[in-house]
């Protein structure tokens, strides 16, 4: 049998946060319904990680990936999350998953995005984009940002600023005011977040000054596409913990 897929999310007290979560989940399970994909939480919402990690113990389950759903490889993929899976029931065998980003993936689901915001693909060698991420105090996160904002700009913006809801600099509003001087015709702000909330609403107030908001990542089929590339790559490895 296929081991089961736990994806793991933050949580939040913003009821659009798991509402997302869930959506996109239902999206992975129709383009893979011979894998069952189980929901967990580390704060806020319900079920718990541990709790599902015991359900599936108590079901008889020995194989799980654990799939942190988060954009960058940062404190949760690197402490929270190992820490969790450290506790589970001893009889699971359990892989974690990599990060979903970064991914050619999830730049088309960006793109995508700001044309449904509204642009088209004629505006995009005048338009200036502002890759907003809810921020990280990792350095490593924060280069990883850095380094697809650069990416992006090769495909024909006329350029891309990284931004930071968060814990770095510079905010959304400062890298739209950069992008109007630099000269771009438009402004467009693209949040490279998955689900609303409150880092989100922060960026949707940063990019009051800018021609197009786009929404969140959320249920895009590209991000689903991710997940299960991800999932497949981790249910290929070595076990990250034998039965006992």
């Amino acid at each position: 049998m296929k081991p089961v897929l736990l994806v793991i999310a933050h949580g939040s007290r913003d009821p659009r946060h798991a509402a997302t979560v869930h959506a996109l989940v239902r999206r992975v399970r129709s383009l893979r319904p011979d894998v069952r994909v189980e929901t967990g939480f580390l704060d806020f919402n319900i079920p718990s990680v541990q709790g599902v990690l015991e359900s599936l113990a108590a079901e008889g389950v020995r194989d799980v990936v654990a799939l942190p759903l988060l954009l960058t490889r940062a404190f949760h993929a690197k402490a929270d999350i190992p820490a969790v899976l450290r506790d589970a029931p001893p009889q699971l065998r359990i892989r974690q998953a990599e990060v979903l980003g970064p991914s050619p993936l999830l730049l088309s689901a960006l793109e995508r995005r700001l044309y449904q915001a509204g642009l088209t693909p004629a505006d995009k060698s005048s338009t200036g984009v502002v890759l907003a991420s809810a921020g990280s105090t990792d350095p490593e996160a924060i280069a990883v940002i850095a380094d697809i904002a650069r990416e992006w700009r090769h495909t024909g913006w006329c350029a891309v600023r990284p931004a930071f809801a968060s814990a770095a600099l510079p905010r959304t509003e400062d890298a739209v005011r950069e992008l109007r001087a630099l000269g771009c015709a438009k402004v467009a702000v693209a949040p490279y977040v998955l689900a609303p909330g409150f880092l989100p609403d922060r960026i949707a107030r940063g990019a009051a000054d800018a021609d197009i908001l786009a929404e969140v990542l959320g249920p895009a089929p590209e991000v689903a596409r991710v997940l299960l590339r991800r999932y497949d790559s981790a249910s290929a490895r070595v076990l990250l913990r034998a039965s006992a």
